[in-house]
């Protein structure tokens, strides 16, 4: 899981006293790493599935196609980042399993140095895709209002947003000799311990807020679209709709899925910090060691084309001489979240495409 608590069990742990050490005498490792590596596996499934390439159709139009391929790319980078974050969940947790320590002690320098960058790296490329999950949101916002995309800036934003917060919240936690259970005092846990928990927090509840709120405003500009683009709103119309506002309503809801238990965690030990309720918090850390690995695979089940096979580039020339009719048929005569704008009769109003083409206007 990305959690600033599994990061402070990277710390040394010289007071024999401390919480850590009591909570881990009722927290089973194994049970805990076997879940982590589980739930990463299909996290590394999903995400590998998201990145195959895909074969566009020929009978696709060209406003359709620009619009995919802009928001293909967006989809492509959240799977890398969600990739590399279950990879990096995977390998720590084989590696806890069979050969490091999961809560350093005093002189053990190497498993220190382990958990304290693997921790790291699972935090900076989870935030990533945090990142990009509201650079979707946005870019779908774009292009509902006819404006162009800004990859650069999506690019900077996830990328070095999250190295700026990881660097900044761990090194505050670590340095200078990664004992930050010296002292129990509620001063040393505000100064060295809760700005990581907000530089990982408070990014995390930002795309919670935003990404409600800006695909609620591009259902209107898409209820928008549909109205001035046929001058008449049928039951047609009206189901596309409805389709893409379920399509928003599920990617919300996967990102609440997967990270609203990181959040309750870190409520209840900043709340109750000198009365920790033990079991709570240990179920609450199983509970995210299945969820937030498993945001690739929701992802690949939210952010695919709907209601149309997609076609993976090798697999489709191969067979695109037995299916070419079957391609043809499909794309022009069921309805489909493509439909109804991108039909020949309609070519010369200005169609709104969903920007991972999987939806029209």
């Amino acid at each position: 899981m990305a959690d600033p608590t599994i990061q402070m069990f990277c710390c040394r742990h010289n007071n024999r006293t401390d919480m850590a050490i009591i909570i881990m005498k009722e927290f089973n490792t194994d049970v805990y790493n076997t879940v982590c590596m589980l739930s990463s596996m299909m996290g590394i499934l999903g995400a590998i599935y998201q990145v195959l390439p895909r074969e566009t159709s020929t009978y696709q139009h060209r406003s359709s196609s620009f619009s995919s391929s802009r928001g293909r790319q967006i989809i492509i980078w959240l799977a890398v980042a969600d990739l590399f974050a279950s990879l990096g969940v995977f390998v720590r947790s084989a590696l806890w399993m069979n050969f490091k320590n999961i809560m350093p002690m005093e002189n053990d320098t190497k498993s220190v140095v382990f958990c304290a960058l693997s921790s790291a790296w699972t935090q900076y490329f989870f935030m990533a895709t945090w990142i990009w999950t509201l650079c979707y949101a946005i870019d779908m916002k774009l292009l509902l209002n006819e404006k162009p995309g800004r990859p650069s800036w999506y690019h900077m934003a996830a990328w070095i947003c999250p190295a700026i917060l990881t660097t900044l919240g761990l090194s505050i936690l670590y340095i200078p000799d990664a004992n930050c259970h010296e002292s129990v005092t509620l001063t040393m846990a505000v100064l060295r311990i809760l700005p990581n928990y907000c530089a990982t927090y408070i990014l995390m509840a930002a795309v919670m807020i935003g990404n409600p709120l800006l695909y609620f405003s591009s259902t209107k500009d898409l209820q928008t679209a549909v109205t001035c683009s046929l001058a008449q709103v049928t039951g047609r119309e009206r189901k596309l709709v409805q389709t893409i506002r379920m399509k928003f309503a599920l990617i919300n809801l996967v990102y609440y899925l997967c990270w609203i238990p990181n959040l309750v965690n870190g409520i209840l030990l900043w709340t109750l910090w000198f009365h920790l309720p033990i079991k709570v918090i240990i179920s609450l850390w199983y509970i995210m060691a299945v969820t937030n690995p498993l945001q690739a695979f929701f992802n690949a089940l939210v952010y695919q084309q709907w209601r149309r096979r997609e076609r993976f580039r090798l697999w489709y020339r191969r067979q695109n001489h037995l299916s070419s009719r079957d391609t043809k048929q499909e794309n022009y005569d069921e309805f489909t979240e493509i439909s109804p704008l991108l039909m020949p009769q309609y070519e010369h109003y200005t169609p709104h495409t969903s920007i991972n083409g999987s939806s029209s206007l």
